[in-house]
């Protein structure tokens, strides 16, 4: 989603200095707040847009997007709230922070987990630009999100004071905003052109960039909190590119994590995990199940929900893990187009029921995050919601059929809810 400019020799000084004076694993760091990670009631999760509706959707995971653009107050205004960080005050916009506690905290405090995905939109006011969007950033780019800078000293500064700050703000033991328990840093960076722009550059040097923004994130987030967990986040394309870019602009799945993996280690590794997105193939076609380049094979082009166990069985290995543990693995957006024609919300229900079962089926993976929980009319055409965006006599945002299949995934009532996808996908029962 953004772009960031390469500039290792101004700031190689710099990451010497941060690694000498912070540790970089959570057995090692000391936390203002210490708590065990808390546990999920289940794997059902959802991108919340309307919080009611989704805690009547009984969700147990959720996703919220934070433009960290729009949280900053470079003018420092004396009303808004403060943070020190590194002998310096940072200022945040109150409406936009409590904007999210509104979100956050009624979801948490009904036992939500909640996580948080970092982003830097182009904010088109010069003084933000400059310190929060990559030097690189390319702003030909079709959706305007730019990498994160930690290159320049200011950008640096802004980013861990901005990570700190959240971080304190909703992991206090009181949970008087809320509570979030995980940081996506960035969208779908192996496909960067589009979801974290720095420009053109090479994997390895997008690599250098990413790992520095990660660990500097993990760094400032875990002072805060011992359980909070970072992840990167990876779209589908696993030993392939994204086709519409060229070899500057996307990056294969795999190669990406193996060599990020690599770097961390090489660097003094930490717990970072997976944030994934298992789209289906052709995301105008719900029904994975027909995917022709998701193979069960390790040189399998796309990893989707039709061929998971390669996620897994790659994550699994030896060289992926941390402190000898596997890492954490959330699929933290996918969803199913709904087609047209009077089937349309009769296949996209059951992909989703299927996909459940499958997730359910493979512990490695904490949580299933759905998205859309609404249709969106500047979604390139696609309606991933669980409810139309298009008004039905009284109702303005009518439920499909899908809604009733998520209400009951996790519930006793499962079997009976999704019995009408049998025949739906070819399966006489489930997995």
């Amino acid at each position: 989603m953004q772009t960031r400019p390469r500039a290792r020799s101004c700031y190689a000084g710099v990451l010497l200095t941060i690694l000498l004076s912070t540790t970089t694993t959570s057995a090692q760091t000391t936390s203002r707040y210490n708590e065990p990670y808390p546990v999920a009631a289940s794997k059902k999760g959802l991108q919340v847009e309307r919080v009611d509706d989704a805690l009547a959707l009984g969700v147990r995971h959720a996703a919220i997007n934070v433009n960290l653009t729009g949280l900053m107050d470079p003018t420092g205004d004396p009303q808004n709230p403060s943070w020190e960080s590194g002998g310096r005050r940072f200022y945040f916009q109150r409406g936009y922070l409590e904007s999210l506690d509104r979100q956050i905290k009624p979801l948490s405090d009904r036992g939500v987990l909640v996580h948080l995905i970092l982003l830097a939109y182009e904010s088109r006011q010069p003084m933000i630009d400059q310190i929060m969007m990559h030097p690189r950033f390319d702003s030909s780019c079709p959706n305007h999100l730019s990498a994160f800078n930690t290159v320049t000293d200011d950008g640096r500064a802004w980013f861990v004071a901005l990570c700190e700050f959240l971080a304190e703000r909703w992991s206090r033991p009181d949970q008087a905003f809320g509570r979030a328990v995980g940081y996506i840093v960035g969208n779908e960076v192996n496909s960067h052109w589009w979801w974290s722009n720095m420009g053109r550059v090479s994997l390895d040097d997008f690599l250098v960039d990413y790992e520095r923004t990660v660990r500097l994130a993990h760094s400032a987030i875990r002072s805060q909190s011992s359980w909070a967990r970072l992840y990167v986040s990876l779209e589908h394309h696993w030993n392939i590119r994204y086709p519409a870019g060229d070899k500057e602009q996307s990056f294969a799945g795999r190669e990406f994590l193996e060599k990020f993996a690599a770097r961390c280690r090489a660097q003094g590794d930490f717990d970072w995990h997976l944030a994934f997105h298992p789209y289906p193939e052709n995301l105008f076609e719900p029904r994975f199940w027909l995917d022709k380049s998701a193979l069960d094979t390790a040189d399998t082009p796309r990893i989707t929900f039709k061929n998971l166990p390669q996620l897994t069985a790659f994550m699994q290995q030896e060289p992926m893990h941390f402190a000898g543990q596997p890492r954490h693995i959330i699929l933290s957006e996918q969803g199913f187009h709904t087609p047209a024609g009077n089937d349309g919300e009769l296949i996209q229900a059951a992909a989703y029921c299927y996909a459940y079962r499958l997730v359910e089926n493979e512990p490695a993976i904490d949580a299933f995050i759905l998205h859309r929980h609404v249709d969106n009319a500047h979604e390139g055409g696609l309606l991933l919601g669980l409810r139309s965006n298009q008004a039905r006599g009284d109702e303005a945002l009518p439920k499909k059929r899908s809604y009733a299949c998520f209400q009951a995934a996790d519930t006793p009532d499962w079997r009976a809810a999704f019995e009408f996808a049998l025949p739906v996908i070819g399966l006489d029962d489930w997995p």
